[in-house]
């Protein structure tokens, strides 16, 4: 790309002034120099002496055989030169042709170094972006921090490259720390810690509410002993409320592979991790108080049938479309939606959507989903854009929150024989063909609440009659048994690839059937969607 934009800057210069010019490169003192870019090419003079090229930005002249060039050292790139001439008879002064140019090409180096570092920044950073969202994900699909909290510890020790590590969470009963996960020991092994004990490295970042990175012959306190060798980086897991910070805990890591230190950065990306765990733990905790009070089963019950009936009939869209869907939340409410909507007289649209986590709050964010996305449906016939319309919608209850959606909108256009769609983030979005074939819709932008831009939408032939759109969550592919074995996305393509003739409803009950055969009586860790579309 550098060289391109040099080409076209060098070939606008020359054709305006007739003076050639040229853009020269070495990579050290042992090596020829290198033509990165010049104009016109059949005018170029042999390369210059490298030993003969200024070092500094001042123009010198070269004085060859062909006629006067001028040329000078082009910051902020090392070891590279513009040298522009001979200049015909009659053009303007080679030096104030060579002034003009010259900022133009330093422009162009500094935009590709600095596109060069933020792509390097970007590489380096990837193992991290990807911790956080993978822990995202982990606690999203859990209330119970100690379903998560091994895997967690195990996530982050092998970015940190730490062999041993410890979350510890506060009890507010013993006002002790207790490990509810470990490296290097059972966390039934490991004893509590006093929240007032004076040895303990743990106890003074909770009680300090300040990360600390310890020597290893420094604090050595033997309560810790059993996940601690030699230095330790020590981060306390906050809750942020309107009335200030709540210490809830404290995330251990300690004997490097590497033997390095640890650093700024893994304080800064361990903070960020306690700040997630941090979120989980006070839910759970509201989670366990609600549930204590009086009649909330039944209040839960009554919530799980109102959200049903938010959830439209397929009814809605015939006898343009023949739509089946079933929602089954993992809880009384759930976080996982669908909506179809009649689009005119040959188009229609069908929309599926998950919310991080499940449970109740995942159900508010689901209720706003569903009532934003009824209305923005029908000013558009362009999904992207109405995608884009509903994260507008629920940008701050996103933000507040911290969750966000996965949805996949596509609308069948039967006059034009096209679907059109947009997917940010959702994996299981399918067109089941009339012959068996299957093509899978993949996910153009992140869920929505990750980032700011407007998704995108793409458009794919439809086979009208023949073609079926299947959509479901990944509650579904994730389903387990009694050995932890996952159903998996193949075993549903199958079952609807087999009974793709059938009518929608019972291609929806066959692949039910498949997951209670597999499930076998184990309850749903996440909610269950599925929606067939035929048209």
């Amino acid at each position: 790309m550098r060289e391109q934009d040099l080409g076209v800057v060098l070939t606008a210069f020359h054709d305006a002034t007739r003076c050639p010019a040229a853009v020269w490169q070495q990579a050290d003192a042992s090596r020829p120099l290198m033509l990165l870019a010049a104009a016109p090419v059949e005018r170029i003079a042999p390369p210059p002496r490298a030993d003969a090229l200024p070092h500094g930005p001042e123009p010198v002249a070269l004085d060859g055989p062909a006629g006067r060039q001028l040329a000078a050292a082009i910051p902020p790139a090392r070891r590279v030169w513009l040298v522009v001439g001979p200049c015909p008879t009659g053009s303007l002064p080679i030096e104030r042709l060579f002034r003009f140019l010259a900022p133009v090409v330093s422009q162009i180096l500094q935009t590709a170094l600095e596109v060069e570092h933020a792509a390097t920044e970007l590489a380096e950073r990837y193992e991290e972006i990807n911790l956080l969202y993978t822990i995202s994900e982990i606690l999203g699909r859990t209330v119970r921090l100690e379903e998560a909290a091994a895997t967690i510890l195990h996530e982050i020790s092998e970015t940190v490259g730490a062999r041993r590590a410890s979350i510890l969470v506060h009890d507010r009963v013993t006002d002790t720390l207790q490990v509810v996960a470990a490296l290097g020991v059972r966390p039934e092994d490991a004893p509590p810690i006093a929240v007032d004990d004076h040895c303990s490295v743990s106890a003074r970042v909770f009680r300090t509410q300040h990360a600390l990175i310890v020597d290893g012959d420094e604090m050595a306190c033997e309560a810790e002993a059993s996940y601690r060798r030699g230095a330790m980086l020590s981060v306390p897991i906050m809750w942020t409320s309107p009335d200030g910070g709540e210490p809830l805990g404290v995330v251990n890591l300690s004997d490097r592979r590497s033997a390095q230190p640890f650093s700024a950065g893994d304080q800064k990306l361990v903070a960020a991790i306690a700040t997630q765990i941090g979120t989980a733990i006070q839910n759970a905790r509201l989670v366990r108080a609600s549930l204590a009070q009086q009649g909330l089963i039944q209040e839960m019950q009554l919530a799980h049938d109102l959200q049903m009936r938010l959830l439209p009939s397929g009814a809605a869209i015939a006898p343009e479309a023949e739509v089946a869907a079933r929602v089954a939340p993992a809880e009384s409410v759930g976080g996982d939606f669908y909506n179809l909507f009649r689009l005119g007289p040959s188009a229609t649209g069908a929309m599926i959507g998950d919310v991080s986590s499940h449970g109740y709050r995942a159900a508010l964010i689901m209720a706003l989903a569903m009532s934003a996305s009824a209305i923005h449906a029908q000013t558009t016939m362009d999904p992207g854009e109405a995608l884009a319309a509903l994260q507008a919608s629920l940008r701050e209850e996103l933000a507040t929150t911290e969750m966000f959606i996965s949805v996949f909108y596509g609308v069948v256009d039967r006059a034009r024989g096209e679907l059109r769609y947009a997917n940010t983030g959702h994996p299981h979005a399918f067109v089941v063909g009339g012959d068996g074939t299957v093509q899978r819709l993949p996910a153009l932008d992140p869920p929505l609440g990750m980032v700011d831009r407007p998704p995108r939408g793409a458009t794919r032939s439809w086979a009208r009659g023949r073609d079926l759109l299947l959509l479901f969550t990944d509650g579904i592919s994730d389903a387990r048994n009694r050995a932890d074995a996952r159903l998996g996305e193949e075993a549903v393509l199958e079952t609807v690839c087999h009974h793709r003739t059938l009518p929608a409803a019972e291609i929806v009950e066959r692949v039910f059937e498949r997951l209670a055969s597999h499930m076998g009586g184990v309850p749903a860790r996440d909610d269950l969607t599925l929606v067939v579309l035929r048209s």
